[in-house]
């Protein structure tokens, strides 16, 4: 069974102009230790599928199974567990937590699911460029370096299955390399399956597969 398998998906919102088809007929599968890039202009999709593969929001029709789970069966607590207990997401909010200290935002997820590793995040905190803001706070960092604090707090978990969307988008070319770089590490190390929504043809040349999403199609 794939880690992640989303099959025949659809998503419609209704707007001010009428109804827009934001999905129409989305599939994809992930095996656990794979990477793909979905591709696509703004308004393609792409963060829209991600927010579904999360459990954050519910498609109209299809079906979205994650680490062998029907999103759809899940209760609301259900999926607030599975994104605390499977699923990793790095999207562009920050999410920071003001009132912790950058350490305490790292390890923040990892606490929550009980997987606490401190030799890995050493790890990931000397590779992110850290450890010497870890007495800070959030609103005493720059936009590029919170958004390595959000990478950071997300790789410390390991999680089975990384959704990012454009999670390099607040850092130069040679961090966002760099930060990406890491993220591989971590599919190639645990065997976590990660989805990456990025306008980058160049960032999703370092992944596996591409897919790209045109006016909420596969193209």
């Amino acid at each position: 069974m794939p880690l992640l398998s989303v099959q025949n998906v659809r998503k419609t919102y209704t707007t001010a102009e009428g109804r827009l088809d934001v999905l129409n007929d989305i599939r994809l599968t992930l095996e656990a230790g794979r990477t793909l890039a979905l591709t696509g202009e703004s308004g393609s999709g792409k963060s829209t599928l991600l927010h579904l593969v999360a459990g954050l929001d519910a498609p109209d029709a299809g079906a979205i199974v994650v680490d062998g789970l029907e999103i759809a069966d899940m209760s609301e607590p259900g999926r607030a567990a599975m994104r605390r207990n499977v699923v990793g997401l790095v999207f562009q909010q920050f999410n920071l937590i003001p009132s912790l200290n950058i350490g305490d935002n790292l390890s923040f997820h990892a606490r929550l699911a009980g997987r606490q590793d401190r030799t890995w995040l050493d790890t990931l905190t000397g590779r992110l460029g850290l450890s010497s803001l870890l007495t800070r706070y959030p609103e005493q960092l720059s936009g590029g370096q919170q958004q390595r604090v959000a990478i950071g707090r997300t790789l410390a978990a390991k999680p089975k299955l990384i959704l990012a969307d454009e999670p390099t988008g607040n850092l130069d070319e040679a961090t966002g390399d760099a930060v990406l770089s890491l993220m591989l590490e971590l599919v190639a190390q645990t065997g976590a399956g990660l989805l990456m929504a990025t306008h980058s043809q160049r960032l999703a040349g370092m992944l596996d597969d591409r897919m790209h999403l045109h006016a909420g199609k596969i193209a």
